[in-house]
């Protein structure tokens, strides 16, 4: 029984006759076309099920061909191959509307599972299962739709994506969705926050330890990217990894493989892995801090989630998510107080909307409609802490706030020096400084000292 109609359209006559040979043998079958113009010969005459194209062709490439595919009513979906210096066509070939993409040289075995994921039976794959646990991300503004349309697609496949965008914006928001949506989402989700964990523990955490592995490991563990075997690892803030953990986080990502600290043997992973930063990836390996081959390996499909204020439509829509997430009987958004909001800038975007809904309500004490009066809006830009109800913690937290922000205004806002004077490590500051941003707190000397300290 035939598993469907494959059309490989490949201009390498060798290469055009092992895939045909490859997925023939699979129980596909195959049609073979030299380049893009030929292949939209045979479409216009027979139906596929899925088209395996090469991404470099002449005089009709694989781009062009997917192109005028899209403009047909019920296009065939579309998968590319590409060689690794082309990689940036085939991303930008997904958000065109291909399914997903191979970099040569590929296993016979990966092409026989991604042929089968996208044209089985005749039909396409099965969509993905939703996980009704995870909420579908606010997408009201363009932009919003469009990222969220892209994410959609891009979990389908099992690349490895980046998301990057400032701190709040959701990116964790985005990854959960991305899990849910994938073939993966009956597997485990796991999220590690690199910027939160000391560097000597990061490593053990990550890839786990035998019992007696080194001082303190009283007990065996089996690491985070075990536990996320056969679903999604999170590394978040991945920007924030000291540079000798980085090497060894690179090589568990080419070898698909961790061994464990004080094993013997390594443990074999099936793990899909999305990373998070919120920072700008290219400048920080060109200052030295991030490496560039782990960039290479973790960029592969690269997304960008735009500031609050990039996406003003998002804001009506957020807030009344978080009103209803936090009150009984919710009340209503007076047109003021949305005003109010839209004009705002959000400094420490999704994050400081939900802080300044929170508070909203406490002012607003059981009024129907939330008014301007009941936002804080200023004091959100320049105070973490809620003017109702500060206790203890708010307290330390503010006064915490305080002495950073002092100290990095004392010594212009070199963070390196401003730690010394504070007391503790370089990676505990960047910390303190993230949870900062996210409560829209400004940061002296943001930008300028990072890429002083860096040189």
């Amino acid at each position: 029984m035939s598993n469907g109609t494959i059309l490989v359209v490949e201009d390498d006559r060798p290469l055009q006759d092992a895939l045909v040979t490859t997925l023939e043998g699979a129980g596909f079958n195959v049609l073979a076309a030299g380049d893009g113009g030929e292949a939209l010969k045979i479409l216009g005459a027979t139906a596929v099920d899925l088209v395996v194209s090469d991404v470099q062709m002449q005089p009709v490439d694989g781009r062009e061909l997917l192109r005028r595919l899209q403009q047909r009513a019920a296009p065939p979906p579309v998968l590319l191959m590409t060689a690794y210096g082309t990689i940036d066509q085939a991303v930008a070939a997904m958000r065109e509307g291909a399914v997903d993409y191979l970099v040569k040289p590929f296993e016979a075995e990966e092409l026989e599972q991604l042929v089968a994921r996208y044209a089985r039976g005749g039909k396409i794959a099965a969509e993905p299962t939703r996980a009704s646990a995870v909420a579908l991300p606010i997408a009201e503004d363009p932009l919003s739709r469009k990222l969220l349309e892209l994410a959609t697609r891009v979990a389908l496949s099992d690349v490895t994506v980046l998301l990057s965008g400032e701190s709040g914006t959701g990116k964790e928001v985005l990854a959960r969705f991305i899990h849910a949506q994938s073939r993966r989402s009956a597997g485990p989700f796991v999220a590690v926050n690199c910027a939160a964990i000391p560097d000597q523990m990061l490593e053990a955490l990550l890839f786990g330890h035998e019992k007696g592995a080194f001082t303190g490991a009283q007990a065996r563990s089996i690491g985070k990217f075990v536990q996320a075997n056969g679903g999604t690892l999170l590394l978040d803030e991945v920007t924030e990894m000291e540079l000798g953990l980085q090497a060894k986080l690179l090589r568990v990502l080419q070898e698909r493989e961790v061994e464990p600290l004080g094993a013997s043997k390594p443990v074999a992973l099936d793990v899909r892995v999305l990373a998070t930063s919120n920072r700008d990836l290219e400048q920080a390996v060109s200052e030295g801090a991030f490496r560039e081959d782990l960039y290479y390996r973790l960029s592969v499909f690269p997304l960008r989630i735009a500031a609050l204020r990039e996406r003003p439509q998002d804001i009506r829509a957020l807030a009344e998510r978080f009103i209803a997430a936090r009150a009984a009987t919710p009340p209503a958004l007076s047109a003021a107080a949305l005003d109010q909001l839209m004009a705002y800038p959000w400094p420490g975007n999704v994050r400081e909307l939900e802080n300044v809904v929170q508070r909203a309500l406490l002012f607003a004490d059981g009024a129907p409609r939330i008014e301007p009066a009941h936002l804080v809006l200023s004091a959100a830009r320049s105070s973490p802490a809620p003017i109702a109800a500060a206790g203890l913690a708010d307290e330390l937290w503010e006064e915490e706030t305080r002495r950073i922000v002092a100290a990095l205004e004392t010594h212009g806002g070199l963070r390196r020096q401003a730690a010394e004077q504070l007391g503790i490590s370089d990676r505990t500051l960047r910390y303190k400084l993230s949870k900062m941003r996210a409560a829209g707190i400004q940061v002296p000397g943001d930008r300028a000292a990072a890429a002083v300290e860096h040189r």
